[in-house]
């Protein structure tokens, strides 16, 4: 994180508050749910403003997992060393390495892994995606019912792309070399079988859409978290802000590129996964921008972030630096987070009414 310090800042103000700060929940029961980062077994007893820091806590412990594996910080086993693990590697830096060292920046450019030529051409026709879009949109805007029909289109894509364990998502030989290692995490949890599930099954005709206009977290979450947990909404609002317009106008090696189509295309397609439209965007760039191995990468560190691998990491983008696809892992953190307040937020809302 530290190579984006204005959103280092922002994040470690609200995670302090969140562990260090007055609150509803007791320090102990902050960190237990840190670590757990489940309730289950809780007492039934809560009162709202314990609920509300539970939930808060739950958010963003849960989006910083995707943000930590996404990243490549967490070890993975390694049979020929003694304790097991190594430190993953970006293109052979050591991730220990990757805020100290400018080099690491080019990292992505010089290594000898993909062929510099497609990955050009790759970075070239996004580029010209972006800038037909953006023609397209100053010409004539897409109506309510095309934008209707465009993010049923996706919602639905999205729960047949598969995360980053099923190797048959990609091409042969692409991930099938992958040894995806879970954390023994058993020994701590009463239902070894509990974890994400998509918010509806494969085939049902009419999927459940959570309309961001009838509960938004500027007009409602915002207002209910910090009346029952004083503070944090400002926070939190005031993260989500800086993830989501921080930019340096630069793509790879092109500089002085308007990049909000992209950053709005990454925050919108997490929570289109998670059954949410946004009334007023046009899900038809989501399907222009971002191409299937990035899908497959987004949903994995969203929803399956222990399968995230670092060949995943390296299929996507592959001109762009490493400071740009942690930009894109800040944003599907932020975005997941958001998603999952909105849903947890709007059923306490219901509950108060």
């Amino acid at each position: 994180m530290s190579l984006h310090t204005q959103y280092l800042e922002s994040f470690l103000r609200s995670q302090f508050y969140m562990l260090r700060m007055d609150g509803p929940l007791p320090l102990p029961y902050r960190h237990y749910i840190a670590i757990m980062k489940l309730v289950k077994t809780g007492e039934n007893n809560w009162s709202l403003p314990e609920l509300v820091h539970a939930v808060v806590l739950l958010a963003h412990y849960h989006a910083l997992a995707s943000f930590v594996f996404g990243s490549g910080i967490n070890p993975e086993r390694d049979p020929e060393i003694s304790n097991g693990f190594t430190l993953i590697s970006v293109n052979n830096f050591c991730v220990c390495d990757l805020a100290n060292d400018n080099n690491i920046e080019n990292a992505s450019l010089s290594g000898g892994n993909f062929g510099i030529v497609d990955s050009l051409s790759e970075l070239e026709a996004l580029m010209e995606r972006m800038k037909r879009l953006q023609e397209e949109t100053e010409d004539e805007e897409a109506s309510q019912e095309e934008m209707s029909t465009r993010f049923e289109k996706e919602k639905k894509e999205s729960l047949f792309v598969v995360s980053g364990d099923t190797f048959h998502s990609f091409p042969h030989s692409d991930f099938e070399d992958d040894m995806i290692i879970t954390s023994d995490v058993s020994r701590y949890i009463e239902d070894p079988g509990f974890g994400y599930e998509d918010f509806a099954r494969r085939g049902e005709e009419h999927l459940p859409t959570f309309r961001a206009q009838d509960y938004t977290w500027e007009n409602h979450g915002f207002s209910l978290v910090n009346r029952l947990y004083s503070d944090i909404g400002h926070l939190l609002d005031e993260k989500f802000r800086m993830v989501y317009n921080l930019t340096y106008n630069t793509m790879a090696t092109h500089e002085d590129v308007d990049t909000t189509m992209l950053r709005r295309a990454l925050f919108n397609y997490v929570h289109c996964m998670f059954g949410i439209r946004y009334d007023d965007y046009d899900y038809g760039e989501v399907n222009q921008l971002l191409e299937r191995s990035l899908k497959v990468y987004i949903k994995t560190v969203t929803c399956y972030p222990e399968r995230t691998t670092k060949r995943m990491y390296d299929s996507y983008w592959r001109q762009f630096k490493h400071s740009e696809k942690v930009h894109v892992n800040l944003l599907l953190m932020e975005a997941r987070m958001q998603a999952e307040l909105l849903y947890a937020l709007r059923a306490i809302t219901r509950h108060l009414t």
